[in-house]
Parts: structure tokens; sequence; C-alpha cells
């Protein structure tokens, strides 16, 4: 095997595909990166993790057919550290000789058959998502997914693939985050993602620089695929049955108020250096007819914030976790939102002045009197 290719290049491709390499695995082939030319003079560059693998396909010149693995942290760790010049890669008896102006290197390699075949068949039709819009869903959701391993489902995020439309949903027990979107997809079904996986995915579409505007997506029995130009993300699905979200959401509210996200954003990150996280990191919110007073307190002192609101519905006081409110309302672009409430142990959901293309909900603390 043998190849040439810009620094720079290389570079970009190791950022994107070391997102799958693991340490934490007693397999050492998957601390490696597969490195494969093909006949034409494509070099694809692959990663696994087995819950996610990644690979990226670019041209390169001077160049043999071949495959090896490497060992993904050193290999990276080089090819970073080389100056901004033309990279000469080749396969020598096992190893691999890398020169590059005036440096040489020689690391050893290892045989591609134990590597994982990330390639899938039986895979089903097309399905293309706008990929700001798949960005933005991701984003609006899989904070709120849970980070507990021991939780199996809850850990992923729900995609609800219907006739006309796409649902993200994810939850931790403590709040929900729902996403939505108009799009035409083919066969209805629903599968769950691991947030953590999902985040990765977000992240390789945004430093992608091709010219593709969409996503597309492919499923198997267990994998699921994401395509963005010459990317390639292949994800585990999770088992199980995913919470039945709807029966959670309140049918009703008796309180309803429209405020200022940014203002209530700011006054909730101050108020929040008093909370503790011992105490669920508690703030109260005091509703009153034109005024949202947002306190907390701690044995170094208090704070008390006030913003302006308009209110539909009685007065009310409750306590929310800061952290849980504060997640849920950075993950939103929209200037003003709404906050809907029943009594002080009752949910809280934000969601758009019109429409529901998100719906966030977020448990109370109860509070003292």
């Amino acid at each position: 095997m043998r190849f040439s290719c810009s620094q720079n290049t290389l570079v970009k491709t190791l950022n994107i595909v070391s997102k799958a390499v693991t340490s934490r695995t007693t397999i050492p082939i998957l601390k490696g990166i597969l490195i494969k030319v093909d006949e034409e003079g494509f070099i694809t560059m692959s990663a696994s993790d087995l819950d996610i693998s990644i690979e990226d396909k670019f041209e390169v010149v001077d160049y043999e057919p071949g495959e090896i693995v490497v060992q993904a942290k050193l290999f990276g760790d080089i090819i970073r550290k080389l100056p901004a010049d033309i990279v000469y890669i080749e396969e020598n008896n096992g190893n691999l000789d890398i020169k590059c102006a005036s440096s040489e290197f020689s690391i050893i390699g290892n045989p591609s058959d134990e590597f994982p075949n990330i390639n899938l068949v039986d895979i089903s039709d097309k399905i293309s998502f706008d990929r700001e819009i798949l960005k933005e869903m991701i984003r609006k959701t899989t904070f709120a997914a849970s980070v507990d391993e021991s939780r199996g489902v809850i850990t992923g995020v729900l995609l609800e693939m219907k006739e006309d439309s796409l649902n993200m949903v994810a939850l931790d027990g403590f709040r929900m985050a729902i996403s939505r979107e108009k799009m035409i997809n083919g066969e209805e079904q629903n599968i769950v993602i691991p947030a953590r996986t999902l985040n990765e995915v977000a992240k390789i579409i945004s430093e992608s620089e091709g010219d593709s505007e969409n996503v597309d997506f492919f499923l198997s029995e267990k994998r699921a695929v994401f395509e963005v130009d010459n990317i390639k993300v292949v994800v585990r699905l999770l088992d199980g049955e995913y919470v039945r979200y709807n029966d959670i959401l309140p049918k009703e509210s008796q309180i309803r108020i429209v405020l200022n996200r940014t203002d209530l954003m700011n006054s909730i990150e101050r108020a929040s250096l008093f909370a503790k996280v011992g105490k669920n990191n508690l703030i109260k919110l005091n509703l009153t007819d034109n005024f949202m007073e947002i306190t907390s307190k701690s044995e170094e002192g208090n704070v008390r914030e006030e913003v302006m609101i308009s209110k539909d519905g009685k007065d009310l006081v409750i306590g929310f976790n800061s952290k849980y409110l504060l997640d849920s309302i950075k993950s939103i672009d929209d200037e003003n939102i709404a906050m809907l409430f029943n009594t002080p142990i009752s949910p809280c959901l934000i969601r758009p002045i019109e429409g529901n293309e998100y719906e966030h909900l977020v448990l109370p603390v109860r509070i003292n009197n």
C-alpha cells in the first residue's frame, strides 16, 4: 500500500474518524484506524467502537492499493505535528513508513482481518434529512436523555418516523424534550439511537466541508447509517420499548406565561450561582401579573431576579432544578417562549408561542413553605 496527500487533508479526516476510536476497550484492534487504498486511488479511513463506526473517503495520488490498521492515537499525533506539506505514506513489511519534509517515522501496523466490517447489507430505502434541520433537532433533544448507562433505552433518543413528519424524543425521568419537523418518510417506524452517538453525528455534520445540503439515512435491523458527503456513520440501535411519551404531556394548563427567552436564561444563570447541587440546584419562581421573581439562597447569601412576563391565569410559586431549566432554554433559539403551568407539583411545559415544533417538559422540585 502506498499513497501521498496533503497533511491538512489527513488531519481533517482523522479529526472526524477518530470520534469512533475508544480507549476503553479490551479489544486491541478497536484502538486502531483502518487505512485502505482502492484500485481507483481513493483512500478510506475507518474507526469503530462497535456502538458507532465512522469512515471517510478522499482521493490520493501516487498510490498502490492495500490496507493496514495502525494505532489511532500515535498515528494521529504524528500526522497533526507534521508540517503543512505533502505526506508520503507506504506500507513496508507490516510497518507504516511516514515521510513529510525532513521528518520520517515508521510505526508498527496490524493486519485488517480482525477489523469490524461496517458495510451493511439489507438496508432500507433512503430517507434524506436537511442537514441543518437534523442538527437542530439533535441539539433540542439529546440533552434530556439519561446519562446513566443502567437506564437502558432512555439513554437514547426516540426517532419516530411518521408518513409526513419526524419526531425526536428524549427523557431521563426529570425532564423531557420533543422536537418535531415536517418531512416525507417511507415506512412508518420507531428506532432509538444512543444520545451520545447522535451528538457525534451532529458534530460530524458540522465539520463536513462538502457541498451536500442533505444527510442520507438508511436502516437495517440493528443499525442505522448516516451519510453526508463522503462520510459514513454507522450507529447501533438500542433495544427495548420506549416510554409512551404522549401520556406524560399535560393535556391542559391553568397558567400560561410569555416572556423573553434571553432575559429568562440570563436571570436563571445568575440565580443559579447560589443554587447548590446537594439541594437539587433549587431556584424558586414566583409568578405574578407582570413579573416572574426568581430567587435562590444558600449559606453564602441569596439572590433575587425579576423578569417581565405576560400571564394568563392565577399566581404561582414553584421550584425547579436550575440546570434542567437552563438546558432546555439554551437549546431554543426563539426570541420569546411560552411556559405552561398547573400546580406547584405539576410539570412545566416550555414551547413556542405558536405551534408545537418543540416541547420541553421539566418536573418541579417540591419546596417547603
